[in-house]
């Protein structure tokens, strides 16, 4: 990430713009692979008889499980039955059915029904990662602190890495995913992606791509706001820019909308600007905080939703870090049920403080070194966010529904660590957060 990689979006010229700049804004950003560490380790019971496999199992894609179970068992589809069974967890994982196939070949093996269930170490030691992530963004201002050029480089294992060999390029969906699609009001963006082999299974993960972007995107607009001495809701509003439709750059070659029609579902300024200003009404942006307390914001657009988050954290003298308060807004388009909105949310801010704070898969000799809850942790009850509050944005007849069960993740790391330096003053880039506070 600090030599240039290959362009995916080039908007005037972020080169000559840096050089002119009165001021150039540099941080570096990093995010490890993570697992998925569902309570439920993979499990599936597969019976194969006379030719046929009845499949029972917690997939996320019971479709492509059959497939891949017609494939491997060398028989048509026809004659095989997938039996969908809760989750107890899924988050992308069980897209990926290697445990199914597994049961199926024992007992194609042993001419009898099979269950497998993996433990909870064959679970961390084998799952399809979240990528590791290294960003870099260089910000140049003017003399009046505006933001005039932003370079950024991003340089992630491909989860096509997963499907295709000497994958060395993030393909189109993750590029999508908080890189080519910045929808700030700056004139000079260069976005380059840097190389960067896949050394260990890659897999989807909740959110994807979109968390370590905004992670790194949300964390410089902090850093910014610092060095210019501004409020940092106030720089991210002005980088939001107006209310407009942001077209994708021209310079893009594959642009990414998650899937959707651009026209149904365009980029738009307003209502991520109008999330921005939800939560930090309701938050009470810039209200009075005890001593090791701190307030902090961050808004990402994913899914084609729009979601903004203002996290409290206190940190203690000894370093010890607790969440009393979080508050999301979320722009979802149509919505029905403002009750799985709600779940949703808040499982995001539990699952965000998890990752952000404890979340680490690391590798000596080729083998993974966390086993279990000891070494890979989750945050526990007495360690999630005392109040989550979330604020459903009224929508417009007409508007199209979007993504609900994402989006929620991503803006919490930057928000969570803007929060810890407006507290204690220390700027963290690094994840996970874990020992980086004590005393």
């Amino acid at each position: 990430m600090r030599a240039p990689g290959l362009v995916v979006r080039n908007d005037g010229d972020a080169e000559a713009a840096l050089k002119g700049a009165d001021k150039v804004v540099v941080g570096e950003y990093y995010a490890p692979h993570i697992a998925h560490a569902s309570m439920e380790p993979p499990v599936a019971t597969v019976h194969w008889t006379d030719g046929k496999v009845v499949a029972w199992a917690p997939v996320q894609s019971p479709g492509g499980t059959r497939e891949d179970l017609a494939k491997t068992m060398d028989i048509s589809a026809d004659n095989v039955t997938v039996h969908p069974t809760l989750l107890g967890g899924g988050f992308g994982r069980k897209s990926k059915c290697d445990f199914v196939l597994e049961a199926a070949l024992l007992s194609r093996e042993l001419n009898a029904p099979v269950r497998v269930q993996w433990t909870r170490e064959d679970d961390l030691h084998h799952d399809f990662y979240h990528t590791v992530s290294a960003e870099r963004i260089e910000a140049g201002l003017d003399k009046s602190g505006k933001v005039v050029a932003w370079r950024h480089r991003s340089a992630a294992p491909s989860i096509g890495s997963t499907f295709a060999p000497d994958t060395k390029h993030q393909i189109p969906v993750e590029l999508g995913m908080g890189l080519i699609d910045l929808p700030f009001d700056i004139k000079n963006v260069r976005c380059e992606n840097p190389e960067a082999a896949a050394h260990t299974r890659i897999g989807w993960f909740r959110s994807v791509s979109n968390i370590p972007r905004a992670f790194a995107v949300q964390s410089m607009v902090a850093e910014i706001a610092q060095a210019t001495g501004r409020d940092p809701k106030d720089v991210l509003l002005e980088l939001i820019g107006p209310a407009r439709i942001v077209p994708f750059s021209p310079s893009v070659e594959k642009p990414w909308n998650y899937g959707e029609p651009v026209d149904s579902y365009p980029i738009d300024a307003g209502r991520l600007r109008r999330v921005v200003e939800l939560v930090a009404d309701k938050a009470g942006w810039g209200r009075k905080l005890p001593e090791g307390h701190g307030l902090g914001i961050a808004a990402h657009r994913s899914f084609v939703s729009y979601i903004a988050t203002v996290v409290e954290v206190a940190v203690d003298k000894k370093g010890v870090l607790t969440v009393p308060r979080v508050d999301t807004a979320i722009d979802c388009g149509t919505w029905v049920n403002p009750e799985r909105i709600y779940s949703q949310i808040e499982g995001a801010a539990v699952m965000g403080l998890s990752l952000a704070k404890l979340g680490e898969i690391s590798f000596k000799d080729g083998r993974v070194q966390q086993s279990n809850y000891d070494d890979y942790p989750v945050v526990r009850i007495d360690e999630a966010p005392r109040v989550t509050n979330t604020y459903i944005m009224p929508f417009t007849a007409g508007t199209p529904p979007s993504g609900v069960g994402e989006p929620g993740v991503p803006p919490f790391a930057p928000a969570l660590v803007n929060a810890i330096f407006a507290a204690t003053g220390k700027r963290i880039r690094s994840l996970p957060i874990r020992d980086q506070l004590a005393v």
